[in-house]
């Protein structure tokens, strides 16, 4: 088969990178006989989600050696950290979610190609949360 003969379709492309930090936080606006409600924490997982129409030289949405400042922040900023002392709001997954992508778009999208589509933040094997920023 001459696979110079296969269509490329019309569309955009997307691409993802997982991050993973420790932490620790609860969530006192729970009553207190919510098990989150007391000192407890996880291994949390992020993920971006960034697209593009077009793709950069070499045929990259973002290189992902471009997204380690975010890594940085995280390591630095939220790793091995009570989250309920650090951040200004009672983090839970989805305003962790939207505080990411906040800081995300404040301090690195102007200087990558392509945009973020959706953070995601999964504190267990089998929950998560994900926060969808609005246009580009």
């Amino acid at each position: 088969m001459d696979l110079s003969l296969v269509p490329l379709p019309a569309g955009s492309w997307s691409i993802g990178k997982s991050f993973a930090f420790e932490a620790g936080h609860r969530l006192p606006g729970l009553p207190p006989q919510h098990k989150c409600s007391r000192q407890h924490g996880h291994s949390y997982e992020v993920e971006v989600v960034l697209t593009a129409p077009s793709l950069e030289g070499p045929g990259f949405v973002t290189d992902f050696g471009a997204l380690a400042p975010f890594k940085r922040f995280l390591d630095s900023e939220l790793d091995h950290c009570n989250l309920h002392e650090v951040l200004p709001f009672e983090p839970t997954s989805e305003r962790l979610a939207q505080f990411l992508a906040g800081w995300f778009i404040q301090n690195l999208q102007s200087t990558i190609p392509g945009y973020l589509v959706a953070v995601l933040v999964r504190e267990t094997g089998s929950s998560w949360a994900r926060f969808d920023v609005e246009g580009p």
